[in-house]
């Protein structure tokens, strides 16, 4: 991939098979996640009746989806309230079958514009808004799963098992990056 670049109306790059093949497998994986999350949300005769989901209200176990669906409403870690505790699940349970859905629809925009074996995208300025926020979903997770801090070094020892994942990480960065200045420009 050689960056994008914007043409006209459109935001257009070419990805070579191989770094197809990565930011589809990143970006399936997401919208696994997201979409067995999604399936926990707790099923409500109301909410059937009256078409308006509810969520889970409790925030995920894992890290990564803790990351991707933050707490609506923060808690006083020292000294949490029952009202807080409510309002947060209240909140979670109602913003959170949204967020989702964006977040799972941006990650279908992604790959439905990206060939399986590579070659050029071509997207209209609604799809690369779209593919900002799935890149921007990918290297949170990534980022939250090699534990990626500001004091990490750019490159790791070949030994850390973390080393080629934090390369996908950086490439990640670069191409939201172009997608932006391409977007600006």
């Amino acid at each position: 991939m050689n960056g994008w670049r914007r043409k006209g109306e459109t935001i257009v790059a070419g990805f070579e098979q191989q770094e197809a093949a990565v930011l589809r497998g990143l970006v399936s994986q997401l919208e696994d996640m997201l979409t067995a999350r999604a399936e926990e949300a707790p099923q409500d005769e109301l909410a059937e009746l009256t078409g308006i989901r509810v969520g889970p209200t409790e925030s995920p176990d894992d890290p990564v989806l803790s990351r991707l669906l933050p707490d609506f409403h923060k808690l006083d870690p020292d000294n949490p309230t029952r009202e807080d505790i409510d309002s947060a699940a209240a909140m979670r349970s109602i913003h959170e079958p949204e967020l989702l859905d964006k977040k799972v629809g941006v990650a279908k925009i992604v790959l439905d514009t990206l060939p399986r074996d590579g070659g050029n995208v071509r997207l209209t300025f609604e799809q690369a808004d779209a593919w900002l926020g799935a890149l921007n979903d990918v290297r949170l997770a990534l980022g939250t799963a090699l534990d990626v801090t500001d004091d990490m070094p750019d490159e790791l020892p070949e030994d850390d098992p973390r080393a080629p994942h934090l390369g996908v990480y950086h490439w990640l960065t670069w191409v939201q990056e172009t997608l932006i200045q391409s977007l600006t420009s």
